[in-house]
């Protein structure tokens, strides 16, 4: 029985040692960040790294895609990690999540050339910022999305962001504590939508600089209430001060979903994440309750006598 590409059954035939690309999924609010970190503070690195040793029986280091900072959150981190190991796919992911907490978790795995690095091959960055406004903060989802509960015009912040558009200087957008020697980002779109209460900031570039997306998002949400104008954007970039710009928005609502690789790498490609995005997508959030049809009444049935009667 075919079930889609999300039931494919994996590759168990081909196991080669060599240079191996995976894909990882992570729930960032459990750590404070991707990278490794003084003893006794939690970050992804050091787990997945400790998890592909012990299947591997061999030290393994990993490089990441894109370092992500402590409660960002990832559905398509890309790594690559050299081994002597002979596994197949099957036993890297499967293998991999055993020693694996809950909160990360290997999506797919991939034997590569030597040529591939995850971080160098990249063509391009892909985020997705999630911002549930409503005047009530969510329980469900907390630490998974950005709460903000003043009403944001989302056609103003779609505008806004048009301006970010192309190769610019983005010193404004960039953290005190960025160490890239150049603020020059290529940003290929931006792109603000509604999904009912939720509004999504969909986000590529062929790199971001520490916080980009954040104080990006945070610049955006105050031109969503209003409090500044669409033009505000081309005077920041050509202001470049920091500090003349909006907040860093939460990390909560911030998601590392992709990595682009030339076709050559023969990656896997899967639907982007978060999971939720697709759902909001799919389904009309604003139409109104159905008729409750009579078949959906209870019956008697479906009720004891006492309530029969306190029905009837």
């Amino acid at each position: 029985m075919h079930f889609g590409g999300e039931f494919e059954v994996f590759d168990e035939t081909s196991a080669s040692p060599g240079r191996q690309a995976l894909c990882v999924e992570y729930l960032g609010s459990e750590f404070r960040g991707w990278q490794t970190q003084q003893v006794g503070i939690p970050s992804v690195q050091p787990l997945l790294e400790q998890a592909l040793s012990r299947l591997a029986s061999e030290p393994v280091s990993v490089m990441c895609a894109g370092r992500t900072d402590a409660g960002v959150h990832a559905s398509g981190q890309i790594v690559h990690f050299d081994t002597q190991a002979s596994l197949p796919e099957r036993a890297w992911v499967l293998g991999t999540n055993g020693f694996l907490p809950d909160s990360i978790r290997v999506r797919w795995a991939r034997s590569v050339s030597d040529r591939f690095h995850a971080r160098h091959s990249a063509l391009a960055r892909r985020y997705r910022y999630l911002i549930y406004n409503h005047r009530h903060r969510p329980a469900l989802l907390h630490g998974q999305v950005t709460w903000w509960n003043q009403p944001l015009d989302v056609d103003l912040m779609q505008a806004a962001a048009q301006r970010l558009v192309g190769e610019k200087d983005f010193s404004a957008f960039r953290s005190a504590r960025c160490q890239s020697r150049i603020a020059w980002r290529h940003m290929h779109f931006v792109e603000v939508k509604r999904f009912g209460e939720w509004i999504l900031i969909d986000v590529q570039a062929n790199a971001f600089l520490h916080h980009m997306v954040r104080n990006i998002a945070g610049t955006l949400i105050k031109i969503g209430q209003g409090e500044k104008p669409v033009d505000w954007i081309d005077a920041l970039l050509e202001a470049k001060q920091r500090a003349q710009a909006g907040m860093t928005a939460p990390a909560a609502g911030l998601y590392f979903i992709a990595a682009l690789y030339p076709d050559q790498f023969g990656l896997p490609t899967e639907p982007l994440g978060p999971s939720l995005v697709r759902l909001l997508a799919a389904e009309n959030l604003d139409g109104v309750y159905p008729e409750f049809l009579p078949q959906w009444y209870r019956s008697d049935l479906t009720r004891t006598p006492k309530q029969a009667m306190t029905e009837s």
